[in-house]
């Protein structure tokens, strides 16, 4: 019997269905079905009382699966231990990132990372949603904004500038804007989290700040589609600096009205535990630490930042 087999034990209690654990761990369902089996007999007892149509806990089942939650955890925190004392870096690291800065920026990026790291793997999540570590299969994200919950485990990897920004070719056929009310004869390409429409952009000089309601033909919940929109020349858009760093540095894209700044995001990379800030992610956090200092240092050294 292994951890693994407890594992499964797990996720079978978890969804009431051997099926549906065996598709969440990516296995067959006859490996489940038998790893099941085999904890059964070890210990003697039946944890699951089945019928042709459902399964459920049988009561020792609903006694011992917390205290099979416990061992697990154990277990795993001291083959965590273990790796950390030899400074092992391998096994699989489970990585969440956002749209565009995942496809566009951070790839070549995690590319260079396996290459000097050559045992470890990389499973990656990319999406703008928040991530549920409860729910979804990822040990790390990297994120916009200050983490919310305190329950979580953060490294605070730098703080990154927003810009108004704008291709040449929607330029040539507007009047490019001084001060942010002039957003109100522009269109705006803006991003959706859930039902909210992000189609009120914030703008400080100073110690004034300026907000405007910008009109939108064109609203996605994916940021990626919007720096797209702006390339293409559909609109004027806030977006990150890091993801428009190329589109910039190429001059596909214009920094517009720079005196007047959009709040500013900071880059986090987040863990639902300590156990889980293995070498490998801090390794990682100081190779992506390092690549974004170094894609602002360029924006400044070329004038796209102040």
């Amino acid at each position: 019997m292994l951890v693994d087999d407890l594992q499964v034990v797990l996720k079978v209690a978890e969804f009431q269905s051997i099926k549906q654990a065996a598709d969440s761990l990516d296995i067959r369902v006859a490996t489940a079905s038998t790893a099941v089996k085999r904890v059964e007999k070890h210990y003697g007892i039946e944890l699951f009382v089945r019928s042709t149509r459902q399964l459920r806990l049988s009561s020792a089942g609903e006694k011992y699966i917390p205290r099979i939650e416990q061992a697990v955890i154990t277990l795993n925190q001291i083959g965590q231990s273990a790796q950390d004392e030899l400074n092992l870096v391998d096994g699989e690291l489970r990585l969440a990132v956002p749209s565009d800065l995942g496809r566009n920026i951070l790839l070549p990026w995690l590319d260079e990372f396996i290459e000097e790291h050559l045992k470890l793997s990389i499973k990656l999540n990319i999406g703008d949603r928040n991530t549920d570590f409860y729910r979804d299969p990822v040990d790390v994200a990297l994120r916009y904004g200050v983490p919310k919950d305190s329950n979580m485990f953060g490294f605070k990897i730098c703080d990154v500038p927003r810009i108004l920004c704008a291709a040449p070719s929607y330029l040539n056929k507007v009047t490019p804007p001084k001060h942010p009310n002039d957003l109100t004869k522009l269109n705006g390409l803006c991003y959706q989290i859930r039902d909210l429409v992000n189609n009120t952009w914030e703008f400080s000089k100073g110690d004034e700040t300026f907000k405007v309601k910008v009109p939108s033909n064109r609203v996605v919940n994916d940021a990626e589609i919007v720096r797209r929109w702006c390339v293409a020349g559909y609109g004027v858009a806030t977006k990150s600096v890091l993801d428009m760093s190329t589109d910039l540095l190429t001059g596909r894209v214009v920094n517009l009205m720079p005196e007047y700044s959009p709040s500013p995001k900071e880059l986090w990379l987040i863990c639902p535990s300590r156990q889980l800030i293995t070498p490998a992610v801090r390794l990682l956090r100081d190779h992506i630490t390092q690549r974004c200092q170094q894609l602002l240092d360029e924006l400044r050294s070329s004038g796209h930042l102040v």
